[in-house]
């Protein structure tokens, strides 16, 4: 299971570039449900992911090389490429994706937790902006068909 919340970015912490960051890729193969693969870095992934908005499940399985390119030419969308950057939060982790390309500027952080209490309580730091978890236009699955737009003309999904 998956639980995470998401968030808009107010604004940048300092001194991003000292925390460690990985370089994604991502398309997907199917919305519903979600099928994703991934390039991070030098490791490919194919994961599955149900509906939902802050708690779903999901399974992850490793692909190479070869199948990724041959599935990524498959891709129903556009693809997805971020830099994601990893900023300790005792006990958590915040996962800040600086997107790319027709994604740019949106700028979005994401926290796991461990169970739906602990994601109910949690206090986002002063650089965080408007909470974004029960909304589906910021999945990155939406995100890949649809694209990003600031107002709310944009059909939303759950």
């Amino acid at each position: 299971m998956e639980i995470e919340r998401k968030f808009l970015v107010k604004e940048l912490p300092g001194h991003l570039e000292t925390y460690p960051h990985k370089e994604i890729e991502q398309g997907y193969l199917n919305r519903d449900p979600v099928l994703r693969i991934r390039r991070q870095d030098d490791t490919y992934i194919f994961t599955y992911k149900s509906g939902g908005l802050m708690a779903r499940q999901e399974a992850e399985f490793p692909l190479n090389a070869d199948a990724y390119a041959n599935l990524r030419c498959k891709v129903d969308g556009n693809l997805i490429t971020k830099t994601r950057y990893l900023i300790p939060l005792d006990p958590y982790t915040i996962e800040l994706d600086v997107f790319h390309g027709n994604l740019a500027p949106l700028i979005l952080a994401e926290v796991e937790f461990p169970s739906i209490e602990e994601a109910d309580a949690f206090l986002p730091p002063d650089w965080f902006g408007e909470d974004v978890t029960m909304s589906g236009k910021y999945h990155n699955s939406y995100l890949s068909q649809y694209g990003y737009q600031q107002d709310d003309s944009q059909p939303m999904e759950s």
